[in-house]
């Protein structure tokens, strides 16, 4: 598959996944199993997509590390198991590290518990000419804090804003906060791994049963469990409320891992080939001097 044709598959996965308006949008819409156009006997050649995809995106890459104008932030949500880290290992696979940072949120400390909860965020966004990618972000303060009220008891927030509208005004906020960095030169892509239940048991039993992956379940990944459908109904709120045209979410289908990496992979291409990245054009004086020091090498 040659870059135009990937191109086209970018043009039609973003437009079949995008939500900028989710007003109507319904989780139980999206099916985890969907895999767009394409047949479960077109795995092969999706990889083969995704390699030359993953080309493209080192080459847009080293563009807007050289323009040094975009800064880009990528967030990926899902509940666990959704395929996250799967998603950074496979689609960033030939970014130059040097102009990526990957930031994996956990449990906040006591420092970023003493702060706002955006603040911890803020300190990680990437400078211009950089991918940055927030594995959870601030998102996780309208899903799981919410879902498990003393971790927002734990913040020592004054009564008076914690009241029953904590949620619509942090959907607020986190709709200003994305609109104040698009109108400064940011890129921001969300992706939602939509991932269904069963899906997730079986790559928890995967967990369980192999050796070298044992390390990567913890008990509490199962007890989360129980809370599915609460979950599900955050996720779906969080999405009808901060899906926005400056900041649209990518609601990915996540029970076939090869689709969900040529899908995340297609947006970033397509997306990023909006922002008309290019290497720097040098000036007379600079190609002067250029001239010069070639003359030297030559000359040695």
């Amino acid at each position: 598959m040659d870059l135009s044709t990937i191109r086209e598959h970018s043009r039609k996965l973003c437009s079949r996944y995008r939500i900028t308006d989710g007003k109507k949008f319904r989780l139980k819409d999206v099916d985890p199993d969907d895999i767009a156009h394409l047949k479960k006997s077109d795995k092969q050649e999706a990889n083969e997509a995704l390699t030359v995809g993953v080309e493209a995106l080192a080459e847009l890459q080293n563009k807007l590390y050289a323009q040094h104008r975009w800064g880009i932030l990528i967030i990926l949500q899902g509940i666990d198991a959704a395929g996250k880290d799967g998603v950074i290992k496979h689609v960033m696979s030939g970014v130059n590290p040097q102009g990526c940072d990957v930031y994996s949120f956990k449990a906040p400390s006591a420092e970023e518990l003493a702060h706002d909860y955006l603040w911890r965020c803020q300190t990680r966004l990437p400078q211009r000419g950089h991918i940055g990618i927030f594995n959870r972000s601030y998102y996780e303060e309208v899903i799981v804090v919410r879902i498990h009220p003393e971790l927002l008891a734990a913040q020592s927030l004054p009564p008076q804003v914690t009241g029953k509208h904590i949620w619509k005004q942090r959907y607020r906020q986190i709709n200003d906060f994305e609109r104040h960095l698009t109108e400064n030169g940011y890129l921001v892509l969300k992706f939602f791994l939509h991932v269904s239940k069963d899906e997730q048991k079986k790559r928890f039993m995967e967990r369980l049963d192999d050796p070298n992956k044992n390390w990567k379940f913890s008990l509490g990944d199962a007890s989360e469990r129980r809370h599915w459908d609460e979950y599900t109904k955050a996720y779906e709120e969080m999405i009808r409320a901060t899906a926005t045209d400056h900041a649209p979410w990518y609601v990915v289908p996540a029970d076939n891992k090869w689709f969900t990496h040529v899908t995340v992979a297609a947006t970033l291409i397509h997306e990023m080939n909006k922002l008309d990245l290019a290497y720097p054009t040098v000036d007379d004086a600079k190609l002067a001097e250029l001239a010069k020091a070639r003359k030297a090498l030559m000359e040695e």
